[in-house]
């Protein structure tokens, strides 16, 4: 048994956060169409199986976004460019307007499967059904059915790490 003690609740949270901090992730912006039009920034993405097609996603509950997929049943991602670091601020600030009004000046196209905002100059988009959800601690994991994927021109990424963007290596074929 060790001396120490065990780390506060808040205390582990923090620490956990520093130590995730280290992880370079990629950048997306889900968006949900309808009568919940949303956009939010994030990094708790991944894909989960190519048979059948699905990803998945990490949301708040105390986010809009939580209430708009759950309502809405689809939505959308737009896999961030090196050059939408502005854009992924944007959709990240909690003082932006909400609804129809937080895409004005913002260059995006409906999907054709979900309706929901397909943001410009991103790197890829993916247009998704809701499969499944899983309530874990404060954020729910929604598991997204892929109804469509497109891919845009080859660029750098837009990366995450140490609580900052960077731009990410450029794919070469």
């Amino acid at each position: 048994m060790s001396d120490q003690e065990a780390p506060t609740y808040q205390g582990a949270a923090a620490a956990l956060r520093g130590a995730m901090a280290r992880f370079t992730t990629g950048v997306i912006t889900l968006t949900v169409g309808g009568e919940h039009v949303h956009g939010m920034t994030a990094n708790a993405f991944s894909s989960v199986s190519l048979a059948p097609p699905q990803i998945l996603c990490c949301v708040a509950h105390s986010a809009v976004m939580h209430k708009a997929i759950t309502n809405e049943r689809r939505f959308a991602v737009s896999i961030m460019g090196a050059g939408q670091e502005e854009l992924a601020r944007y959709f990240a600030d909690k003082e932006r307007p909400l609804g129809p009004s937080q895409f004005a000046g913002v260059d995006w196209r409906p999907g054709p499967y979900t309706g929901a905002p397909l943001l410009s100059g991103a790197l890829a988009w993916l247009e998704c059904e809701l499969a499944d959800s899983y309530d874990s601690g404060d954020h729910s994991i929604f598991i997204g059915s892929v109804l469509h994927a497109t891919r845009g021109p080859a660029r750098q990424g837009l990366l995450f790490f140490d609580g900052a963007f960077h731009a990410g290596a450029t794919a070469v074929h």
